[in-house]
């Protein structure tokens, strides 16, 4: 796939001559923080399909410039295909479709504004639509205006979701959780027996949940129950006779995609983290909110496929976020869960504000010839109570 536009070529990226060049592209493009100070560096562990490679489908395009005798990465994008629920119940079954989700669109400051991230996308729907996709999706965060302006007023896509990232350091010390609540390990096949009984319907649960479950990065899923005694009988005793509330959760580990670090941050800075680590260790009854050394390369945990049922719910899932934290000590420096905004589990999630996104934004479109027969748009739907965020693509 290739195409030749003012001297900019997008095709597909080439892990044996490509490598450096994207790598340069994505370091050029930082997330830099308000007042220029610190950035986001994101270490992709020399591996610039990491992101996406554990998806069933995925694509990585760059877009390369040509001058007399040189021809130079000047930008890049990745994609994934797969099947996922809509919210959409039909008779017998929860409704499906393919879609694409798009990541990591990257153009140097150097070739900006000269339509290639719009050259990017298009190309990319371009394989989407190949590959059966009948919408495409993308996020961001929502004060990103350069994005906005391409996705929404070049690109045709329309807000979609706002769910939150909430984010909770990992301590020296352990994070307590309710005490009513009992935490157990499910099998993987339990688990995704689970799932699908009792939340295939929610927006964007993959129709592969097994995969997921299965992967190397997975840590495991937990169920949390309150208020009684309880013992795990096996997933059928607990479909025909579940507890009053519950919640189920699952653990990825980002770490062995990507590692994280905060750049640019002044030595008093450090120097205020490192005492707060340092108290924590020494002193661990204090439960000093100490601030993890995010100054170096770090790994984050990342809770997916949270959900529940009954009136204590969300107390069950602070109970599992917690439990996970807890696990994570000595392996990652931070835990993370993405929610929807209606979802009632957010209010018990304990996280961070200063390390959260209370309003992520996820926009999306309907590509050509896609959606239902009975002419039902998914982008144009309202937003349900819950979603699911597949960790392959976090």
């Amino acid at each position: 796939m290739s195409r030749r536009d003012d001297e900019v070529v997008i095709r597909a990226y080439d892990p044996k001559t490509d490598r450096d060049g994207t790598e340069a592209v994505d370091l050029e493009c930082e997330v830099v923080g308000p007042g220029g100070g610190m950035s986001l560096h994101a270490d992709l562990l020399g591996d610039p399909v990491a992101r996406i490679r554990h998806s069933p489908r995925y694509l990585m395009l760059v877009a390369e410039a040509s001058s007399p005798g040189r021809r130079t990465i000047v930008g890049l994008i990745r994609g994934t295909v797969k099947s996922v629920a809509t919210g959409k119940s039909r008779p017998g079954a929860p409704a499906f479709a393919n879609v694409g989700y798009i990541l990591g669109l990257r153009v140097a400051p150097s070739h900006r504004r000269r339509g290639i991230a719009l050259l990017l996308v298009k190309h990319l729907e371009q394989w989407f639509q190949i590959m059966g996709a009948e919408y495409s999706y993308m996020a961001t965060d929502r004060s990103n205006e350069a994005s906005l302006r391409l996705f929404t007023g070049r690109c045709g896509y329309s807000k979609f979701r706002t769910p939150s990232l909430l984010v909770h350091p990992v301590h020296s010390h352990r994070l307590r959780a309710p005490r009513r609540a009992t935490v157990v390990r499910l099998g993987a096949r339990d688990a995704e027996r689970l799932y699908r009984a009792r939340f295939a319907h929610v927006e964007f649960f993959p129709a592969d949940i097994g995969a997921v479950l299965d992967n190397a990065l997975s840590h495991g899923t937990f169920l949390a129950v309150v208020g009684e005694e309880f013992e795990w009988r096996g997933v059928d005793t607990f479909l025909a006779s579940p507890p009053a509330s519950w919640a189920v959760a699952s653990a990825w580990d980002c770490g062995g995609v990507f590692r994280l670090e905060v750049r640019g941050a002044s030595r008093l800075r450090r120097g205020a983290a490192a005492a707060t680590r340092a108290l924590d260790r020494a002193a661990k009854w204090l439960r000093v909110p100490s601030v993890p050394d995010l100054f170096r390369p770090f790994a984050g945990w990342f809770v997916y496929g949270l959900a529940g049922a009954g009136t204590d719910a969300a107390t069950a899932a602070e109970a599992l976020f917690a439990s996970i934290v807890n696990m994570a000590r000595g392996r990652a420096a931070a835990v993370a869960v993405e929610v929807a905004a209606l979802d009632p589990l957010r209010a018990r999630i304990p996280h961070w504000r200063r390390l959260s996104c209370t309003e992520d934004l996820w926009c999306m479109k309907r590509l050509g010839g896609g959606g239902h027969a009975d002419g039902w748009d998914w982008s144009k739907s309202a937003p349900g109570s819950s979603i699911f965020v597949d960790p392959r693509e976090v």
